[in-house]
């Protein structure tokens, strides 16, 4: 995780708003949302975004975009696929779809503001919403609601550590120095220590 934190904060500030916008929108609409860090893009531009190379607005505006679009494809392929979808899911994800069909089911569009804050439930719960038959216009209604206010929320946590971030690099990197001080300064008393024992011993 960390070197995939580095990897988008060294990329240019366009190419991240890029990823922020992208990244959500596959999470949710390719059922891999598992091995995709949407999370994360966004995260990682509200970081930024604090950093002056990027409106915040803009970040969050992208965000949204792509978590609406993302469960929206997500939505109509389970429509299209219908109740066989989870049938079609690969093996390791078929077990926890089911337990996220039965989730659907008992929360019914509640699930669908609910699904954007986890990642398992981001990747699965569009699609069980769309295969169960779920009415269109509820979905969009918390499908948008759940999208802008996640965005919200994680492009500004980004946006508030941007200044921690760059203090906790410095503290690990101070820290660092000082660890390889320590050593030093052992490995050098341990060497002049040992030729001490040395000596005696010789003069014994």
């Amino acid at each position: 995780m960390t070197q995939l934190v580095a990897w988008l904060l060294a990329l240019p500030p366009a190419l991240v708003l890029v990823a922020a916008l992208v990244l959500p929108a596959v999470e949710a609409s390719a059922l891999v949302g598992l091995v995709v860090p949407g999370e994360t893009a966004v995260f990682v531009a509200g970081v930024v975004a604090h950093g002056g190379r990027l409106p915040l607005a803009a970040v969050i505006a992208a965000a949204a975009v792509g978590a609406v679009v993302g469960d929206q494809i997500g939505y109509r392929l389970g429509r299209r696929w219908g109740p066989g979808l989870v049938g079609r899911l690969p093996v390791r994800l078929r077990g926890r779809a089911e337990q996220v069909t039965g989730f659907v089911a008992r929360r019914g569009r509640w699930a669908v503001l609910l699904g954007r804050w986890t990642a398992l439930l981001r990747a699965l719960v569009p699609g069980v919403a769309g295969a169960s038959g779920m009415a269109k216009r509820d979905f969009l209604v918390f499908n948008v609601l759940g999208g802008v206010t996640w965005a919200v929320a994680i492009a500004s946590l980004g946006y508030g550590a941007g200044a921690a971030y760059a203090s906790v690099l410095t503290r690990v990197n101070h820290a660092s120095e000082i660890a390889v001080g320590v050593v030093v300064v052992l490995v050098v008393a341990w060497v002049l220590v040992r030729r001490v024992l040395r000596r005696r011993g010789a003069e014994l």
